[in-house]
């Protein structure tokens, strides 16, 4: 696979929503985190997560290139956010939800034309699996 679209799920994605892959300006979105401790020492306990969105739609020699990256949130703490993730991503999946439901006005630079644009977040069943088990896990915990 060299490219998200040569994937089955971009297929079965495309083939569940034909409106939204008719639409070519229609945006693929990849979230990507990982978090990292900031001072580079183990020492202070401290984490900082980048929350990452990254737009599908371009040549593979594109779309993994920083200039092409939004950083779309940071996500501090004295620790990791582990369980509480689901908390601090709910702002950002609203917005993505937001952009997949009600669309966005937007304008095209080279057909000089407005359009409705929507947004779609590839993997978004993965994340609200990991949100559940998350969740769940906090549930057993308590």
């Amino acid at each position: 696979m060299v490219h998200p679209s040569d994937g089955e799920a971009w297929k079965h994605f495309n083939n569940m929503h034909p409106p939204f892959s008719a639409e070519s300006r229609n945006v693929h979105l990849g979230l990507c985190t990982d978090g990292f401790n900031p001072f580079g020492s183990f020492a202070a306990p401290y984490s900082c997560w980048p929350v990452i969105l990254t737009v599908y739609n371009l040549p593979p020699g594109m779309c993994m290139r920083p200039e092409f990256m939004f950083l779309s949130m940071v996500i501090p703490g004295p620790s990791s956010s582990g369980r509480n993730i689901d908390v601090c991503l709910r702002p950002l999946i609203d917005e993505l939800t937001q952009l997949w439901s009600s669309r966005a006005f937007t304008y095209d630079i080279s057909r000089k034309q407005n359009f409705v644009m929507k947004a779609a977040l590839m993997g978004l069943s993965m994340i609200s699996q990991l949100m559940e088990w998350f969740l769940v896990g906090a549930c057993m915990k308590s």
